[in-house]
């Protein structure tokens, strides 16, 4: 039997947001190219929700509050106020960050993304689930890997992965219903095979677990592993990863402005305990946090956040 995840917590503090927050992250839409198998959103080309203009410039008024702005979709630079967004949160926020698929910048009207972005230094996160074309493919669709590798020297090229005002970050996803491996050897294993085979270079990796939810949640249930697999990650359970949960210390915008302590929240609908929407936000402070059993994902083995691990 699984215990609803509020029941682990035992120190009310952790329970809350920090006073503090570092990171607002802000999901411009789920419109996309691909439609991975492991996308917690459903984002795909079929998806046409966008964050209009007036959204964003209701992030950008509270943006001064935040260290870190982390850009997501969806594929975001289908937004058609991407370019105009990043511009204007650079004058703001000293850390903006990208989250891309990268394969969408191989692709007429993007080609031109990997310039404007190192021209304001802003820092890359692409999904790349693993280093073979099979695996790869399998999990994102065919000939990914392969645009996702050009795309990488060419940042390479720009810089990214090089220069140390250019990060280039890679996340990996497990390719079915098991846990990541461990982060750091895994992240050796890229390097040296990316280095070796195709000359690239990157600054860090990823590891996340795959949350139940969105595509993954229904490829469970389809293939009949959704209890397994919930059981896996309630036997995986490690306290200290509760510390380190990235909902303490983020804000996290839906497209149409509605406010969640974390991305992964977003598809159910669980909004923060407080202003339901960015435009109603006037003051930032410590607040409590909506759980589910969903967040066994963020603190199973090493835990889990867009970060990666985080014990």
């Amino acid at each position: 039997m699984i215990e609803p995840f509020g029941n682990m917590i035992h120190d009310p503090a952790l329970a809350m947001t920090e006073e503090k927050l570092s990171v607002l992250q802000v999901n411009v839409g789920s419109m996309c190219n691909l439609a991975c198998k492991h996308c917690h959103i459903e984002a795909g080309p079929n998806r046409h929700e966008i964050m209009t203009r007036e959204t964003m410039k209701e992030v950008l008024r509270v943006l001064p509050n935040f260290d870190t702005l982390d850009i997501t979709g969806g594929a975001p630079e289908m937004n058609p106020s991407f370019r105009w967004f990043v511009d204007e949160a650079v004058k703001i926020c000293p850390h903006v960050m990208v989250r891309s698929n990268l394969v969408i910048m191989t692709e007429e009207g993007y080609t031109d993304i990997p310039e404007f972005l190192a021209e304001r230094n802003v820092e890359i996160v692409c999904s790349l689930p693993y280093y073979s074309e099979n695996d790869c493919d399998r999990q994102r669709g065919k000939g990914t890997f392969k645009a996702v590798i050009s795309m990488l020297k060419k940042l390479n090229s720009l810089g990214y992965g090089r220069n140390e005002n250019l990060p280039l970050d890679l996340v990996y996803n497990p390719g079915g219903a098991f846990l990541p491996p461990n982060q750091s050897e895994l992240e050796q294993e890229y390097r040296t095979r990316l280095r070796s085979e195709y000359g690239i270079e990157f600054t860090r990796l990823f590891a996340i677990t795959n949350n139940p939810i969105g595509r993954f949640g229904e490829f469970l249930r389809r293939s009949g592993n959704y209890d397994r697999y919930m059981q896996r990650l309630y036997d995986a359970f490690n306290p200290s990863a509760l510390q380190g949960m990235m909902c303490r210390f983020q804000l996290s915008v839906g497209w149409d402005g509605k406010l969640y302590d974390c991305d992964f929240n977003q598809p159910l609908g669980l909004t923060i305990n407080g202003p339901e929407n960015i435009s109603g936000l006037t003051e930032i402070h410590s607040r409590k946090i909506r759980f589910a059993n969903h967040c066994y994902a963020c603190t199973a083995g090493s835990g889990s956040s867009c970060g990666g691990t985080t014990a």
